[in-house]
C-alpha cells in the first residue's frame, strides 16, 4: 500500500465527515433479516462468506450457494476462506488455496472482482499478510476492536471499531457528535447475524439503524469502497510549498483546505493556495 504524507485531511464522498462500515462473517440465514435491516436504513455491509460451507447446516444454518447473489445484492461479498481455518497455523500453500478458491467461487456468484477478506477464527500473523497482495486481497479484517473512530492505517490488518455487542448506542451517539479536528471518523462494526437469534437481542442492532441510518452527514460505504478511497488519497502527491496537489489515479478525491473542501479530480493537478 502506497503511503505519502498529505498536508490537507481527508473528506470522504459529498464532503461527509463520518462513515459507516458494517462487515458480518459466515454467510448464515440470519443474514436475510440483516441484509434487509440494512436496506431499510438506507446502510450498506460487507459479508464474509465460506464457500466450502454454503447450504450446509452443521452448528450454523448456512445459506444455499444459489440464493447468495439475491441475497447481498447492493452490498459486498468478500472472502472469509473456503473452509474457515485459523491461517496461522495453516501451511503458505493451504492459505493461498483457501483465499484463492474462495475468491474463485465467490466472483463467479458475485460478478466482480472480490478483493477483501476478514481472518478466519480472527486469526493472522505476518506471514499470512504478507502473501495477501499476492493473492489479490486488497484489505482484511481483524477483530481486534479498538473501540475508536480511528481511520486504518494498514489495510490488510483493518482493525475495527467494535462486534456489535458493544454499547452501541452510547458509541453510536458520540460518533454522531464527536467534533471533527482534523481526520475524519470511521465507524466500523463487525459481527455474526446468528447471534442476534442465540442471544435474542435483535433490538441492539435495529435500534442502532434507527439511530445512525438514513443521514446525509454519514458515508455509508462497503469495506473495499472505504479500502479504495483511503488508497486513493493516499496516492495524491503535493508540491512542497502544499500549493498543488496531483491526484494520479482514477477517482476523485475530497480534501479539506481551510474552510473548504477540494475536490480532486481523476488525473487532476489541482491549485490549493
Amino acid at each position: 500500500m502506497e503511503h505519502s504524507y498529505s498536508p490537507y485531511p481527508l473528506r470522504f464522498p459529498g464532503g461527509n465527515t463520518r462513515a459507516l462500515v458494517i462487515s458480518y462473517d459466515d454467510g448464515v440465514v440470519q443474514d436475510r433479516r440483516l441484509v434487509e435491516l440494512l436496506n431499510q436504513h438506507g446502510m450498506k455491509g460487507t459479508f464474509h462468506l465460506n464457500s466450502g460451507f454454503f447450504g450446509r447446516n452443521d452448528k450454523l444454518d448456512r445459506l444455499e450457494g444459489d440464493e447468495i447473489a439475491a441475497v447481498y445484492a447492493g452490498h459486498e461479498i468478500s472472502v472469509h476462506c473456503v473452509n474457515h481455518p485459523s491461517l496461522p497455523y495453516c501451511t503458505p500453500d493451504t492459505i493461498a488455496s483457501e483465499i484463492w478458491q474462495d475468491r474463485v467461487h465467490l466472483e463467479a456468484i458475485a460478478g466482480y472482482p472480490v478483493r477483501g477478506m476478514s481472518y478466519p477464527c480472527g486469526t493472522w500473523d505476518d506471514t499470512v499478510i504478507a502473501l495477501l497482495p499476492s493473492l489479490g486481497i486488497e484489505y482484511a479484517r481483524t477483530i481486534d476492536s479498538h473501540g475508536t473512530f480511528v481511520l486504518p492505517q494498514n489495510l490488510l490488518c483493518w482493525h475495527p471499531t467494535c462486534h456489535h455487542n458493544a454499547d452501541l448506542q452510547d458509541l453510536g451517539g458520540r460518533f454522531l457528535s464527536a467534533e471533527i479536528r482534523r481526520d475524519p471518523l470511521l465507524f466500523h462494526l463487525w459481527g455474526h447475524s446468528f447471534e442476534f437469534d442465540r442471544e435474542k437481542n435483535w433490538e441492539h442492532i435495529e435500534r442502532f439503524c434507527e439511530l445512525i441510518g438514513k443521514r446525509e452527514d454519514v458515508w455509508y460505504a462497503t469495506s473495499i469502497e472505504v479500502a479504495d478511497y483511503l488508497n486513493a488519497f493516499r496516492r495524491l502527491r503535493f508540491t512542497a510549498d502544499k500549493k498543488l496537489v496531483l491526484n494520479p489515479g482514477a477517482a476523485t478525491v475530497i480534501i479539506s483546505a481551510g474552510n473548504r473542501n477540494v475536490a480532486v479530480g481523476a488525473g487532476a493537478l489541482v491549485k490549493i493556495g
